[in-house]
């Protein structure tokens, strides 16, 4: 049975923030009903979704106003609420898949023969056509994903409350995960709240449009009265809402870079010779022959299926994880005074400061107490002066739009804008190479535009940029050559002869 949201006066406030980071707000979504959320990155939708299934922890944050859930205070404890969150990392609990799956209906006390029969079902609805004994350790972070909705579609609760739940999966495959999600809510009737950039995906899917604002709610309706209002349209692009049928945010250089990099390119920094890569302790690559260099001035995406080793590449090209057979290389021009070629055999401190890695879970890399300090960290070790530094920190600010969030802890920020900060944090010291996993992840189109602009500027100063994407859009607003990973081998694609050991420029994102 479907259960009513009932929000009324509802804010919440991080103890370190002197503005809520949502509402104050009233709200009534009916039981049943399909609702689309939207609004600026930042505007507390995740804080909203997470205070709906009520695991908003009370030590962090204090809340105002009143909100319900089936018109009792959310509880987890219920089970009432299935909730997807944006970190795949952070949903899985199991070494083994079917274990993640079966865990929320062993918490309902639903019969062991029920539960068994349940788990195959459920993976396979959400395109997991792995065995329940797969480790859950050698799924890549859409693969989590997936793993999070099928936990979900196995229980089958009363409220589905959903994070952004394909920005971690290929393009290719999105629009299937969506129809398992809508499957569930059918089968259920359950109320569906979902939080994604991704307009199009689910309009034509939901009953209502909620558009969120930094003091509350800006606008509300059936999708084609939100689209097709002109007095609503201005309002809703300065929130960064990805319009339907319009073009992304501007692409500004990317034409000149897909029409003219390859002229001004630099130097060689980091080259593979018959490269294969896997996870740690796993018997078979998961990508193999892969032959590739690197040049300053470079952007090259890393493009493929869930699963096709795109993460496990960037992770090995980082100097992160060991080779599986063949060598990741660093020449001269990156090793300076390195006394070995392979990133992988560096000390952290010269890794640090030669390559740059953006994880996928950006929460997992930020070492001070501060957006600001997070910011100067790297230039300072660098060397850079302390007026070099706040110079460097105060543009960032300003270009990520958290200016006014300089002082907040970096775990307190919104999943967005962890990520434009994580992102900056490597941008900031000017690495020759920086390896991004993600990087548009949770963006609104305004925020999208922002990080464009630094990856253009570090590709301008002569950094090397390479990116595991799924946004085709950012690709090409950076100019990027494109690796593709999965059916088709790099060695396949790209030649074995060393006139063929670069990326093409013809198989750039256009």
């Amino acid at each position: 049975m479907a259960l009513p949201i009932t929000a009324a006066g509802f804010s919440w406030t991080h103890t370190d923030r002197d503005r809520p980071a949502v509402g104050p707000f009233d709200l009534q979504i009916t039981a049943g009903e399909k609702v689309l959320l939207l609004g600026a990155s930042g505007a507390g939708k995740s804080t909203f979704l997470h205070a709906v299934a009520g695991v908003l922890p009370e030590e962090s944050g204090e809340a105002t106003g009143e909100l319900l859930v089936g018109g009792e205070r959310p509880d987890p404890r219920r089970g009432s609420t299935g909730l997807v969150l944006q970190d795949p990392d952070s949903q899985v609990i199991f070494s083994r898949i079917g274990d993640d799956v079966a865990f929320g209906m062993e918490n309902l006390g639903l019969p062991a023969e029920t539960i068994e029969a349940q788990v195959p079902r459920s993976l396979r609805a959400l395109g997991l056509d792995l065995p329940p004994e797969h480790p859950s350790a050698a799924l890549s972070g859409g693969q989590k994903q997936r793993l999070a909705l099928a936990g979900i579609h196995a229980m089958a609760p009363e409220v589905i409350v959903l994070d952004e739940p394909t920005a971690n999966i290929d393009p290719a495959s999105a629009a299937g995960v969506r129809d398992a999600v809508l499957t569930v809510q059918a089968e259920t009737q359950a109320t569906m709240l979902v939080v994604e950039h991704r307009v199009e995906l689910w309009i034509d899917h939901v009953d209502r449009v909620i558009v969120l604002g930094r003091d509350g709610i800006v606008a509300q309706g059936p999708p084609p009265q939100i689209f097709s209002d002109p007095d609503l349209t201005e309002t809703l692009i300065d929130c960064g809402i990805w319009m339907p049928r319009r073009s992304p945010a501007p692409r500004r250089g990317g034409t000149d870079r897909i029409g003219g990099t390859s002229g001004r390119l630099g130097e060689v920094l980091l080259r593979t010779h018959r490269l294969s890569v896997a996870r740690p302790r796993m018997a078979a690559p998961t990508a193999a022959g892969l032959k590739l260099s690197l040049r300053a001035g470079q952007a090259l995406g890393i493009v493929g299926a869930n699963g096709a080793g795109k993460s496990t590449t960037a992770l090995t090209l980082a100097g992160l994880l060991p080779e599986f057979s063949g060598q990741v290389l660093a020449e001269a021009a990156l090793r300076e005074g390195a006394k070995r070629a392979r990133p992988f055999a560096w000390p952290s401190k010269q890794l640090a400061t030669r390559i740059g890695m953006v994880f996928q879970e950006p929460a997992h890399q930020f070492l001070t107490s501060s957006v600001a300090t997070e910011l100067e960290l790297g230039p300072r070790l660098a060397g850079w002066s302390a007026a070099e530094s706040q110079a460097r920190v105060d543009e960032l600010l300003e270009v990520l739009g958290l200016t006014g969030l300089a002082q907040a802890h970096p775990q307190s920020l919104s999943g967005g804008e962890k990520r434009r900060l994580s992102v900056a944090a490597m941008l900031a010291p000017r690495p020759r190479v920086l390896i991004v996993d993600e990087p548009t992840f949770g963006q609104d189109a305004l925020t999208w535009a922002g990080l464009v602009e630094m990856f253009l500027d570090a590709l301008e100063h002569g950094s090397a940029v390479v990116a595991v994407s799924h946004d085709q859009a950012f690709l090409e607003a950076i100019g990027a050559d494109l690796l593709e990973l999965g059916d088709h081998s790099s060695a396949e694609r790209f030649g074995d002869s060393e006139s063929d050991s670069h990326v093409r420029a013809g198989e750039r994102g256009e």
